[in-house]
């Protein structure tokens, strides 16, 4: 794809090449986030970061990654700090903002919204979840993380066997993520859930006519068996129309020390989109997993800050620039990775 000036709404617009792009730049952004060294590349640039859904992890680290190329962030956050409280359509508030922003982040509780903004935007929009439709960015670093966990091992993504483990119905990262695993070879994908929250059919139908090998399954213990990657996610009760019916699945399927070291391989590498649900009833990835060295949960996070400055350097057109304004850093730096 052409990235310089593109909006970023769903991994379809992506070929195996652009994601070997993408995780070429992101490479590149190592120093930078790790604070070795400072770019300005992107001075006097906005990112306009609006969060109309709650988020941490997302909103704050494309925020952050927008800072360490030099440019700067204004936040909207909720319905209730902006005009559409007040009753204004999407197309003004885009037209509207995106004449205040170089690249706008966005994220909205209602399915191709995002989309719809990005129609009327005056400047490229990447898509920050839309409901449960899709997660572009948190699919990406996702994948960033399963190349850069295994890569040790002398292995690439081609190959690998995955399962996928919770709320597969509306957990939009893993709806993005199966699709852009279509883009390679020979993968084994198991995907645990209750019956009611499985994956969509029209996402398995797609992986399966992109060769990749599909099981659906409701039991934890055998799908994880023989797996290289177990991606947990949580219940994604905002999307449940009670709390009570939300609360008839969290917990089902809780992955903690012991069951890993009895069913799993040794390195099976565990992940999770972050927040994992921590209350007593819940506990999707227990807290005993946490010195379990193949807990990659925060290396994952901390890979989207990578992942989301490669995004903006490709979109805003600067790759070739980002060293030309360089230098090191003057301050204590701490170990982050």
């Amino acid at each position: 794809m052409q990235f310089a000036g593109s909006h970023i709404l769903s991994v379809h617009q992506f070929e195996r090449a652009d994601v070997e792009r993408i995780f070429t730049v992101a490479d590149r952004m190592e120093p930078y986030a790790q604070r070795r060294r400072i770019t300005r590349v992107l001075e006097g640039a906005i990112l306009g970061s609006m969060f109309f859904e709650p988020s941490t992890r997302t909103r704050v680290s494309f925020g952050s990654a927008f800072n360490l190329l030099g440019g700067e962030v204004r936040e909207t956050t909720g319905f209730e700090s902006t005009a559409i409280a007040k009753g204004e359509s999407l197309y003004d508030t885009a037209r509207v903002l995106s004449g205040y922003s170089d690249v706008i982040a966005m994220r909205h509780p209602a399915e191709g919204s995002v989309g719809e903004f990005a129609a009327a935007s005056r400047v490229p929009v990447i898509n920050g979840g839309d409901g449960s439709n899709e997660h572009p960015s948190q699919a990406l670093l996702d994948l960033y993380t399963i190349k850069s966990e295994i890569a040790g091992r002398g292995r690439g993504i081609d190959q690998l066997r995955i399962a996928m483990v919770g709320d597969l119905r509306y957990g939009r990262t893993v709806h993005s993520l199966c699709k852009l695993l279509c883009l390679f070879d020979q993968l084994q994908v198991v995907l645990v859930s209750p019956g009611e929250l499985r994956m969509p059919g029209e996402i398995v139908e797609q992986m399966r006519r992109a060769g990749l090998e599909v099981v659906e399954s409701e039991q934890l213990e055998a799908s994880i068996a023989h797996v290289d990657i177990v991606y947990s996610t949580r219940i994604q009760e905002e999307r449940f129309s009670t709390q009570e019916e939300a609360d008839l699945y969290r917990g089902r399927f809780r992955l903690n020390q012991s069951i890993y070291t009895h069913h799993c391989e040794p390195n099976t590498v565990i992940m999770h989109p972050l927040p994992r649900d921590s209350r007593d009833n819940a506990q999707e990835l227990d807290d005993d997993l946490n010195d379990n060295p193949n807990l990659a949960i925060f290396r994952q996070a901390d890979n989207g800050v990578l992942v989301r400055m490669a995004l903006f350097a490709l979109i805003l057109d600067v790759v070739d620039q980002v060293d030309q304004h360089a230098r090191d850093v003057n301050w204590y730096t701490a170990r982050r990775f």
